[in-house]
């Protein structure tokens, strides 16, 4: 076959034509090489123009696509900055532009685009310019078509490769044939010559870079089962298709590759025994996910698959999680929040709904899983207020839902309840707590960080408390904080003294500014010392700020320097580590990057973040965590622990550097009155508390006790009593 056979006009508009149909299938099903430069990349167009890529691909052809990632002011100033290595911002911004399939049609066709990829017939490669160290977008706009006889057509012009580009926006290209007339053959011999040095990277100021890691991702995305002969796809056939992709209406099942452990089984058994409710309390890392997921599939069983599934998480990126774990239970779940990969989510939902109430065969179950923002939401529960079936209610990090909020949520009508947890009792909040047990009903597993480390599903661990001390400045002002707190405090029907809403405030600024105290860099400069050449190191940070020089106040300006910054500075630059920040600026695709990197531990040594410890976030290969902004309130600090001591290849042990915040260093206490020393004891108190905590299952206890007898000798810790509690935590 000839490209001769094709009537080529000499250019294409798409307010006239019909580009996908008139111009791309009818010449790649003749070509046997397709080469393209464009702007910016996503993968729609693949799909949109996948039968003339069969019959090209069919005949043992390739094709080379050199695009742009399209960059972010963000993404441009984390490259300046160098927070993030270049690579990994470039291959961020391109997994942005990769979209679920909305249908079966396009799953078809984006599964076809994956084997494409796997048998080596489409090749990509990422393009941006770079000129005295700025990074640009690539934008030249071009491409080749070549058949078995040697006769090549260039194109140019305005349109990218993208859906919107062809469909949408008015686009244009110019069309240059090799067989036509010499000009039109030089034309495209320039063309040929342009893309060879592009994609060579041998073009002045442009960078081309490979991915294997992104070819990689869009299998993982897209590969649904193995392609042996590629198909040609009827376009008229996609308007008879559902909007929606249906939903696999079959109620969980255990992988068959997966064999829950005894004491998962058992808090099963104990769960059913209860009528199907309770509260899973496990440690981290010892398998809260699948035991839930276990407890859904035996339910399923117990009701024959008639049931709704209601999953809720506190984050967007634990859902995401969930999602790969719920999918291997043989669930298509609904996936339910503001920035969801599934389009049309609510629409999902309400079908679900309408067809179990409909009593349609093969859908008497659905599953949704949402974040809390989500399930609360007045939309949501509407929609289900209106299940007719029995209904499960799951709830994952479930101590959130003891807040007033939340628990106007847990509504009678949900039969079925279970609530996991790693710390479930609600620190400082005894009604909350309270609140958790009626609901969800006892306990049916009490599973500790202690046996969790005795029976080898998290890992041993060194403890090493760091003392760090207030300077005069901070001192000054945490001084100040504390006497307008102590004016603050109102007696409760208990008796108890607790702050009013003033006072709480004042003790979060008093809690911000222990957490960004200045020797806290300087000690982590000490200790990190020994780890400058290795991987897997987690720094983390306070949402805070650095008091600077010569300020007595407690509010930031823009002009302050976060921690987060700070150390980002200390390490990258100043240390020359390789370091990327991780806070909630990075969205979830960024994420799974960098823990990808993380772990692989060539390109990325170290973490530098601010509450992922706390998030549910999974990032195994830690093994070196230097904390140094932490918490009064044990459920935090236990939780952060143990997603440190994850079970990881080649990890004995993990070790925690804990940097603990005391007023003053330990030689000046003597000389303190009984009134300084009073002021003082609570700061102090309250990281003894966390430092015994973490000392007492160490590997080296004794070392640990050590520095923690040297403070408790310091303040005569054993001989002073507060009159009174203070009732509010670290915030960060």
């Amino acid at each position: 076959m000839s490209l001769r056979e094709v009537e080529i006009k000499q250019s294409y508009r798409t307010s006239i034509d019909n580009i996908p149909t008139d111009f791309y299938i009818p010449l790649l099903s003749r070509a046997i090489l397709y080469k393209r430069a464009v702007g910016f990349f996503s993968s729609t167009i693949l799909s949109k123009i996948s039968t003339g890529i069969s019959d090209l691909a069919n005949k043992g052809g390739t094709i080379q696509i050199v695009a742009s990632p399209k960059l972010s002011e963000d993404d441009i100033e984390a490259i300046r900055k160098g927070y993030q290595m270049r690579d990994i911002v470039l291959r961020n911004a391109i997994i942005r532009e990769m979209t679920e399939p909305q249908t079966l049609f396009e799953e078809k066709r984006l599964n076809q685009l994956a084997n494409l990829i796997a048998d080596g017939i489409l090749d990509i490669k990422i393009a941006f310019t770079e000129n005295n160290n700025n990074i640009g977008m690539y934008h030249e706009k071009m491409g080749l078509i070549s058949d078995n006889e040697g006769n090549t057509l260039a194109f140019s012009g305005s349109m990218n490769e993208s859906l919107t580009a062809v469909s949408l926006n008015y686009e244009s290209i110019d069309v240059f044939c090799s067989w036509k007339s010499d000009e039109q053959r030089e034309r495209v011999q320039d063309k040929q010559a342009a893309f060879s040095a592009i994609w060579n990277n041998n073009e002045p100021n442009i960078m081309v870079l490979e991915f294997p890691e992104l070819t990689e991702e869009i299998i993982q995305r897209y590969k649904r089962e193995k392609v042996e002969q590629y198909e040609d796809f009827d376009d008229e056939a996609e308007n008879e298709m559902p909007e929606i992709l249906p939903l696999r209406r079959t109620g969980a099942i255990i992988p068959a590759d997966v064999t829950l452990h005894s004491y998962q089984i058992e808090a099963i058994d104990e769960w059913e025994r209860n009528g199907f409710r309770g509260i899973f309390d496990m440690a981290t890392g010892t398998g809260k996910t699948y035991t839930g997921l276990g407890a859904l599939a035996r339910l399923c069983a117990t009701v024959n698959n008639k049931l709704a599934a209601i999953i809720v998480c506190p984050y967007q990126h634990l859902v995401e999680q969930w999602v790969e774990d719920i999918e291997r239970f043989s669930i298509k779940p609904i996936i339910g929040y503001s920035a969801s990969s599934q389009r049309n989510w609510l629409k999902r939902l309400e079908i679900a709904i309408r067809d179990q109430k409909l009593k349609i065969k093969g859908r008497e179950f659905f599953c949704f899983v949402c974040t809390n923002a989500t399930f609360a939401s007045v939309k949501v529960q509407e929609l289900l207020g209106k299940v007719h079936s029995d209904v499960l209610l799951l709830v994952d990090e479930a101590h959130n839902f003891g807040a007033e909020r939340l628990s106007k949520m847990m509504s009678e009508r949900y039969r079925y309840r279970l609530a996991l947890s790693a710390t479930i009792e609600r620190h400082n909040d005894e009604d909350g707590t309270n609140r958790l047990y009626d609901y969800f009903g006892k306990k049916c597993i009490e599973y500790p960080l202690e046996r969790a480390i005795d029976e080898k599903k998290l890992t041993r661990y060194k403890y090493h408390p760091i003392i760090t001390t207030l300077n005069k400045g901070e001192m000054a002002v945490y001084i100040d904080l504390t006497l307008q707190m102590s004016k603050c405090l109102v007696k409760g029907k208990d008796g108890k003294y607790r702050l009013n809403e003033r006072g709480k405030k004042l003790a979060l600024k008093r809690a911000r500014l222990v957490a960004g105290i200045e020797d806290k860099l300087t000690k982590l400069e000490k200790y990190i010392q020994p780890y400058l050449n290795d991987n897997h190191l987690l720094i983390y940070c306070g949402a805070t700020t650095l008091l600077q020089d010569n300020q007595d106040r407690t509010d930031t300006t823009e002009d302050d320097l976060r921690q987060i910054d700070a150390v980002t500075d200390l390490l990258g630059n100043k240390l020359n580590m390789k370091v990327s920040q991780f806070t909630s600026k990075e969205d979830i695709e960024e994420r799974e990057i960098l823990k990808r990197e993380f772990a692989a531990g060539e390109t990325l040594q170290a973490l530098i973040a601010i509450k992922c410890l706390d998030e549910g976030v999974n990032i195994p290969a830690i093994r070196t965590a230097f904390i140094l902004a932490s918490t009064t309130n044990p459920k935090e600090y236990i939780q952060r622990r143990g997603r440190v001591l994850r079970l990881y290849k080649e990890k004995d042990y993990a070790e925690i550097y804990d940097f603990l915040a005391l007023p003053r260093p330990l030689d000046e206490v003597a000389s303190l009155t009984d009134e300084e020393l009073r002021r003082e004891l609570s700061l102090v108190q309250n990281e003894l508390a966390r430092a015994i905590e973490f000392a007492q299952i160490a590997m080296n206890m004794g070392e640990a006790e050590q520095v923690i007898d040297e403070i408790k000798a310091a303040y005569s810790i054993n001989d002073y009593k507060l009159e009174f509690e203070e009732d509010y935590s670290y915030v960060e």
